[in-house]
């Protein structure tokens, strides 16, 4: 019985733990990045670590009901270690009116992890980039490391779905139209 009441204790301290609202943690290494190619020839990516926002829910247990969130990511920020492509870039997206790819979503659907303290989760919402909103689902995963939540999430967009069109390098080779992200990043706790 004993044994019983030290369990239950524990796991209502863990969920209390973990109610409220998380924002992200800029002290931490975060990584927005975004991999492209040229026709399969060539890949880069463009990085940055301007991401901010918050992930909330209600209740004692984590993502037990209503849960929010809310991510922008600074387009002016991202390197791709080419200043010319970096400015070519920022001319496409026409950061000067959209400065900013946010998403504002929840989570729909979440699994225990089998081997690490988190979840599986897919997350539903809205990303707007280039001034054009989308639904888009998103699987990820949000572990507990040292009192901080770290999300992980794979996931593509297509230029055309945001009415930006794929830049030429040279006459016939175009970026492709397939852009892959990868975030992977840091939530602490509000206080």
């Amino acid at each position: 019985m004993r044994i019983t009441n030290i369990i239950a204790t524990l796991l209502i301290c863990f969920s209390f733990a973990f109610s409220g609202e998380w924002v992200v943690d800029k002290d931490s290494k975060n990584l927005v990045k975004f991999t492209s190619s040229v026709v399969s020839v060539l890949e880069f990516d463009g990085i940055t670590d301007e991401i901010d926002g918050y992930l909330y829910w209600e209740g004692e247990t984590m993502f037990e009901k209503n849960t929010q969130m809310h991510f922008e990511v600074n387009l002016n920020a991202i390197d791709t270690d080419n200043g010319k492509r970096d400015r070519d870039m920022r001319d496409v997206l026409e950061t000067d009116k959209w400065p900013y790819t946010i998403f504002d979503g929840t989570i729909s659907k979440f699994e225990p992890l089998q081997d690490k303290d988190g979840y599986d989760v897919t997350v539903s919402g809205k990303i707007s980039i280039h001034g054009k909103e989308k639904e888009i689902e998103v699987p990820g995963t949000i572990t507990k490391e040292d009192g901080k939540l770290h999300v992980v999430a794979n996931f593509s967009v297509f230029l055309k779905d945001y009415d930006i069109e794929a830049p030429s390098l040279v006459a016939f080779v175009k970026v492709a139209e397939e852009i892959k992200l990868h975030l992977d990043f840091y939530l602490v706790e509000s206080e």
